[in-house]
């Protein structure tokens, strides 16, 4: 049918109450978010202060300091430069993978503490780096902690969080994600006009303090319900559903979630058996999420915004400041797709974004095409504000939709025998193109200039179709009924089963 998908039947709704202790976990879990945001914005302002290039990229440095010898677009084209930013997601990546065994065998809370750890290690191996080897090895570690963060953290909210707010309590993982790179921006505002050149150790430093929330958070919260079940904790399994949905009487979830289990059980190779025909729906959906969520082009912004701001003509300040008016705009617009992802649902969301991130890049890229020359230091004060007010119309899209949605609906798709290893693919399918992107991102800027904000746009507008055809609607869905009330129910997707 038009639109790519036919409404679900009358879905099962389990009795629940809304819980003190079903929200205080989910803060708590979701504080790996907080971590992974933080990371984000840090390492972009990091890469624009003065000090820090010169001690490490003294190469980057010297053309940083140089005026009207060299394109804007230039400036921070350096490959080193670019690794130190994406050896973090080569690293999350394959911790990934580990992580889906601890989430399987150990259970979702102690995949969540192993994050922790390793991210406070990364944390002090940075703060107190003096040879770009060591900056390196910080990187890598910080990476097996968003690794193992990103796989168990999605999972936990999407499992124990009630069926009817289940969308508003996933994306509590997103909304600290914006907050961690709200709080970066500031502190390396405040850290780049420290004298003496260390303000980047302690905006490095500041890392362990989400760090030390994920690893305390971990240790007070229960683990899900499924976890419990799937590891043969029957009565613990069922003592904590009755405590987390506040009600006495829980059976009929119970039972659907011990023959989850025991179909669950009955697969002996997840990693073979997410290939089956039958689990590919998901598992296409969840990679192609992944892939257009990195091709909208927002963590090239979020990553680099301050040396971009400063590549288009902003002065230190500005393009700092910049940076944190568009953390801001992030956070508040996330709480946007908490209010109503749950009433109007993800279809809808992502829709809209496409045409406002679709809009938002063309006329940054015309501003910039006409008015900034490669040589001249800045533009005119008042296309500076068009860009950035652009740029906050861009990432406000971006956070009420393919940010959040692209962790929220893999989470909530997956059956249970291939949730563990699905989660995986997501993360790591997610981690490589971020490293692509961060990679490349700079080296872009120099040879597309403008253009690159084009190329980003041609990915919004092939990610609209793929929205508008193929994406089915997830909203109000038993986590445990997807296949049967959504999958099977689909234009597309209903031929994978029989």
């Amino acid at each position: 049918m038009a639109g790519g998908f036919a409404p679900a039947a009358s879905t099962t709704t389990f009795e629940a109450r809304i819980t003190p202790l079903v929200i205080i976990s989910c803060i708590l879990a979701s504080t790996g978010g907080l971590m992974f945001g933080f990371d984000v914005g840090i390492s972009g302002g990091v890469t624009s202060m003065p000090s820090f290039l010169e001690k490490f990229f003294p190469v980057v440095y010297r053309k940083t300091q140089q005026t009207g010898l060299e394109s804007n677009y230039c400036k921070y084209d350096n490959q080193g430069l670019q690794l130190f930013t994406s050896s973090l997601y080569i690293a999350a990546l394959i911790a990934t993978f580990f992580a889906s065994v601890t989430t399987r065998r150990l259970g979702r809370r102690l995949t969540m503490l192993i994050a922790g750890v390793f991210f406070l290690l990364g944390t002090v191996l940075n703060a107190a780096a003096v040879n770009l080897a060591m900056l390196i090895i910080g990187r890598l570690l910080l990476g097996c902690g968003v690794g193992f963060a990103n796989q168990a953290v999605p999972v936990f909210l999407s499992e124990i969080a009630p069926t009817r707010i289940r969308g508003a309590l996933n994306i509590l993982f997103q909304l600290n994600v914006t907050i961690g790179i709200l709080f970066a921006n500031i502190i390396n505002y405040g850290t780049a006009k420290i004298t003496g050149g260390w303000g980047w150790r302690l905006s490095f430093g500041l890392g362990g303090i989400p760090a030390s929330m994920l690893t305390i958070g971990s240790l007070i919260v229960t683990d899900t319900p499924n976890s419990l079940i799937e590891r043969g904790h029957l009565d613990e399994g069922k003592s904590v559903l009755r405590r987390i949905r506040g009600i006495e009487n829980v059976e009929p979830e119970y039972m659907e979630l011990v023959e989850a289990s025991r179909v669950a059980k009955a697969v002996k190779a997840p990693v073979k058996d997410i290939l089956l025909r039958k689990y590919r729906p998901p598992l296409v959906i969840a990679i192609l999420l992944q892939i257009f969520q990195q091709f909208t082009g927002i963590n090239a912004i979020m990553f680099y915004a301050p040396v971009l701001f400063r590549s288009l003509g902003f002065g230190g300040d500005a393009s700092l400041y910049s940076a944190v008016i568009t953390g801001a705009v992030n956070v508040l617009s996330t709480l946007v797709s908490i209010y109503s992802v749950d009433k109007i649902g993800r279809r809808l969301l992502l829709l809209e974004a496409c045409v406002q991130m679709f809009l938002s890049q063309v006329v940054i890229a015309i501003v910039l095409g006409f008015k900034l020359k490669d040589n001249t230091s800045d533009l005119s004060k008042g296309f500076a504000i068009l860009v950035v007010v652009m740029v906050c119309t861009f990432v406000s899209s971006f956070a009420w939709s393919w940010g959040p949605l692209g962790w929220l609906i893999p989470s909530e798709t997956f059956p249970l025998e291939t949730r563990s290893i699905g989660q995986s693919v997501t993360v790591s399918v997610n981690m490589l193109f971020t490293f692509v992107i961060a990679q490349a991102f700079l080296s872009m800027l120099c040879h597309l200039k403008y253009g690159i904000f084009l190329f980003f746009s041609a990915w919004v507008f092939i990610m609209g179709l793929f929205a508008f055809f193929m994406l089915p609607e997830t909203k109000n869905v038993p986590i445990e009924e997807m296949t049967d009330k959504v999958w099977r129910q689909h234009w597309y997707w209903k031929r994978f089963f029989d």
